[in-house]
């Protein structure tokens, strides 16, 4: 892919002494508006080296500059040298690349085949599967398809919460009022079911706050009971996940949570101990963190049980030996920034250098519109719930526009399911948002239905014209203004991959592909691509392949279906 930046930066170098390319490509601005140019180099750094007003500097530049095959011109505009591609040449770079990459469009091979560890979704066994998940859920998914994409070796680990003293209540729930059958029959509600009720007797009664630590502990020590209940309640809870998870078309590589990482702490507490880490504290053993000015976090409770921080600092261990990752991902929500700086630092303290490589990747929450999650007092969205209304609201509309439309119900689907994706992905991810089933499931303005809706319309113009499609064709046809603006958005792409993977953000992606269906859009209804001019055709198909194509495989690193026919 040819990078107009660089090349800018290297035709205004050859004509200026004391800077390198690497800060002139830094420099390189995008004019307000394509007619003052394409790229721009401001003049103002290099006022006092060559005594003279930035004005001057531009005008003598810009008169010096040969441009060659990749720029038109390039004139002064004020204190900048201002460039505009050539047209043609810039269409037919890109659109041949476009044809060539096809799936691979966008991608560049910076990962190389290293390995990047991506831990999302990790829901807590027994538990439902609610609205506030989806955020790790669909960000981490796309993080996953992201680094894939960009040439990385991607480890997806779902760290299942199946573990903890939430376990003691539920066994002693279960011991107390559990019928199996009815569990079975619908586990997550039932469980549920037993976990509110505990945990109300709990607020009254510390007797049972008491047996729920008595049962969790029996649990770390092996207790056959609780292990067959502890194992039984895993098995059912995760049946229901895999449903929805199937219904996102996601995927993990290791569903290693908590528990797998029990026989592991004992280590993690000797080496704690012989580097002279831990510190005792009324009974219980801990990391002085203070000089860090972070609150010293327990390592082991005084009964001897571990915690949250004990079993990510092992897993994080086990994850080094076992992938030797370049980088190990967290997509986790931003309330526990301070747990993920408490034990990436005690990894570092142990004398791990790769602590630098473990990365939170916070999000903000998500609340109702009545009020908070919760689910100790049975506050909760069930997100198979959302996707399925989703689905339904989507076939109501095809029912009402397009009775007719084949495999509808699998059209409602993707479209259905697309539209919550889409809508968790549209804003930066670290924005806390208030979930509402109005917003959810419109289908109007900057939406998943209105991209593959014209998604869609480019796969039926694609259909519609029947001869081969090549890349032989006149590129003066596809140099107009509403032509060029599409070209230059499908130009950025591999950057707006790059810069989403960077800063672990797929919005960036999502806006991208809003920003190329409007540009299409605006160009479809001025413009006949289906034309009786042999020659006008064949390159304004060629255009809208390069548009199917990008947005296909953008949707597709948001983990979202693209439908041939709405």
């Amino acid at each position: 892919m040819i990078d107009y930046k660089v090349k800018a930066a290297e035709l205004f170098g050859q004509q200026v002494e004391g800077v390198s390319i690497d800060e002139l490509i830094e420099m390189v601005e995008i004019p307000p508006n394509s007619e003052m140019g394409d790229y721009a180099i401001p003049c103002f750094k290099f006022a006092k080296i060559l005594r003279k007003a930035p004005n001057m500097i531009s005008e003598d530049i810009s008169n010096k500059i040969a441009t060659g095959d990749y720029f038109e011109k390039a004139v002064n505009t004020g204190p900048y040298v201002n460039f505009f591609v050539n047209k043609k040449f810039f269409a037919e770079s890109l659109l041949k690349e476009v044809f060539d990459k096809k799936e691979k469009y966008g991608s560049k091979d910076i990962g190389q085949g290293r390995k990047v560890v991506v831990e999302f979704s990790s829901p807590n066994i027994a538990k439902p599967f609610h609205i506030g998940h989806i955020r790790t859920t669909v960000i981490g998914n796309s993080i996953n398809k992201i680094y894939r994409f960009m040439g990385f070796d991607v480890v997806a680990i779902n760290h299942l919460g199946d573990y903890g003293t939430q376990f003691g209540m539920l066994i002693s729930a279960y011991k107390k009022w559990g019928d199996k059958e009815a569990i079975e029959a619908n586990p997550i509600p039932e469980l549920l079911k037993l976990y509110i009720k505990f945990n109300a007797e709990a607020e009254e009664n510390e007797e049972y706050k008491d047996e729920a630590r008595y049962w969790f502990k029996e649990l770390e020590n092996g207790n056959q009971e609780a292990l067959e209940l502890w194992q039984w309640i895993k098995d059912v809870s995760l049946t229901e996940f895999n449903r929805v998870y199937k219904m996102l078309n996601i995927e993990f590589d290791s569903y290693a949570g908590e528990s797998f990482y029990s026989d592991k702490m004992p280590r993690v507490i000797k080496e704690l101990e012989e580097k002279n880490l831990l510190v005792e504290s009324q009974g219980a053993q801990i990391v002085d963190l203070d000089e860090f000015n972070m609150p010293s976090p327990l390592i082991k409770k005084s009964d001897g049980s571990t915690l949250y921080i004990t079993r990510d600092i092992a897993a994080s261990i086990y994850r080094k030996e076992t992938y030797d990752f370049y980088k190990n991902i967290y997509v986790v929500g931003s309330q526990q920034n301070l747990h993920f700086q408490q034990w990436i630092k005690i990894v570092e303290l142990m004398g791990y250098d790769w602590a630098k490589d473990c990365v939170h990747v916070p999000f903000g929450m998500v609340s109702l519109e009545e009020g908070t999650l919760s689910t100790r007092k049975g506050r909760v969205v069930f997100l198979e719930d959302v996707l399925n209304k989703a689905v339904e609201k989507t076939l109501e509309i095809i029912n009402d526009r397009n009775p007719n439309l084949e495999d509808k119900e699998e059209v409602a689907k993707k479209v259905g399911i697309g539209a919550v994706l889409f809508q968790e992905l549209y804003n930066n991810r670290i924005k806390d948002y208030t979930f509402s089933w109005e917003k959810t499931l419109s289908f109007e303005g900057e939406t998943g239905p209105y991209v593959q809706y014209t998604y869609a319309r480019t796969c039926s113009i694609l259909r519609k014209y029947q001869e081969e499609l090549d890349t032989d064709i006149d590129y003066s046809l596809v140099t107009g203004d509403k032509e060029f603006e599409i070209m230059k958005t499908l130009e950025g792409f591999s950057d707006i991959v790059e810069s989403s993977m960077n800063k672990e953000e797929p919005f960036y992606i999502t806006r991208f592909i809003v920003d190329l269906a409007q540009k299409f859009n605006r160009f479809y209804h001025n413009s006949q691509i289906l034309t009786e001019d042999k020659e006008l055709t064949k390159s304004r198909i060629l255009l809208t392949y390069a548009v199917n194509t990008a947005i296909r495989n953008g949707l597709q690193l948001l983990g979202i279906e693209t439908p041939e026919r709405m």
